[in-house]
């Protein structure tokens, strides 16, 4: 088994110079670099994480925290999709991806990762207003990145997208398609991303002259039964809606499943326009229009943006907006190109 003396030998370089190397220090020359990863390849070597995590303070990984609450992580896409960007830029730095599924306190989880120092920064999935996991990072000036936007000031980074002008530019589409009555399908209503998606959804109403009700919005949960329940109520109320924007494509799906049962024919009898642009949209019967919200994206950036704290052992309060736009397909009743939503 080679070991560092060796890589060192064929490299023709010093073994604290491999160390340095193995810890992407801005101090050694990129030919340098080149030379001893070219040689830590020939020679098979993998350096002893453990060991070295006692020597840099450092574990060599990144945590994604799941609430308890977020069953949806494992089966809605979105998040496959999402992982991707993470894992991507996290092999390209030498980091590995560690997930927390514990069904404890998530301020506990949280507190445990930081002072045991288990990852050397956080991936946080969901904020609601008074989150008391962000403050507690933002105390400790531990590095940690937010997807979505958090609702108090809290110092934290974070990658989203416009979610209310994303909402809004997808009910005004509804509107200019002549509906009057829209409902709006979401999440847990405490959680930000729903509260800016229901938040954009009655802005284009009330430009529109058309007063928000609150019967045509219904919470749900993040998974395909959660759209489907959700559709049933409004389905059932004595003037139902004509259309419905779904704050995600599972919940679209399950709205598109209750309606068929219940009779209904899209879009001629019910538009029904979605949030992600999932691959599966496209392949739904009819094929659902869609917010894509460019999903490998928003990971690329958040892991990089985590990553640049950890390796400058600087936290920061960058943000990040990435752009969305509306995929009009069969399940609204419209054939029109695609609208940016930037």
């Amino acid at each position: 088994m080679a070991t560092i003396k060796d890589v060192a030998r064929l490299a023709q370089v010093s073994p604290s110079t491999v160390s340095r190397v193995l810890a992407n220090s801005s101090r050694i020359s990129e030919e340098t670099k080149r030379r001893v990863r070219e040689a830590l390849h020939q020679l098979d070597y993998h350096p002893n994480a453990f060991a070295r995590g006692l020597v840099t303070n450092t574990t060599g990984a990144i945590g994604i925290l799941i609430p308890p609450s977020m069953n949806e992580f494992f089966v809605n896409p979105f998040f496959a999709e999402w992982m991707s960007g993470v894992s991507e830029v996290a092999r390209e730095h030498g980091f590995d991806t560690v997930l927390s599924t514990s069904a404890r306190d998530e301020e506990e989880v949280v507190d445990r990762m930081v002072r045991g120092r288990r990852v050397d920064g956080i991936l946080l999935l969901e904020t609601r207003p008074g989150d008391r996991v962000l403050r507690l990072v933002a105390e400790r000036q531990f590095p940690a990145v937010l997807l979505g936007r958090p609702a108090d000031p809290v110092p934290i980074s974070y990658v989203n997208n416009d979610n209310v002008e994303a909402a809004y530019r997808a009910t005004q589409h509804l509107i200019r398609l002549g509906h009057r009555r829209i409902g709006f399908l979401g999440g847990a209503s405490e959680l930000v991303v729903t509260i800016d998606r229901v938040n954009g959804y009655r802005s284009a109403l009330v430009e529109a002259d058309i007063a928000p009700d609150p019967r045509m919005e219904v919470s749900s949960f993040f998974l395909e039964q959660g759209g489907y329940l959700g559709m049933m109520r409004l389905l059932a109320m004595p003037e139902r809606p004509t259309a419905v924007l779904a704050s995600d494509d599972i919940l679209a799906f399950g709205g598109m499943r209750a309606a068929a049962e219940l009779g209904f024919r899209m879009p001629e009898e019910l538009a029904i326009v979605g949030f992600n642009d999932i691959r599966l949209a496209e392949l739904a019967n009819p094929s659902l229009t869609s917010v894509r919200v460019h999903m490998h994206r928003l990971g690329v950036r958040a892991a990089e943006l985590l990553i640049e704290q950890i390796e400058t052992g600087r936290t920061h309060t960058k943000s990040e907006i990435i752009e969305t736009e509306l995929i009009v397909r069969n399940s609204c009743g419209a054939n029109t190109p695609s609208q940016n939503l930037v």
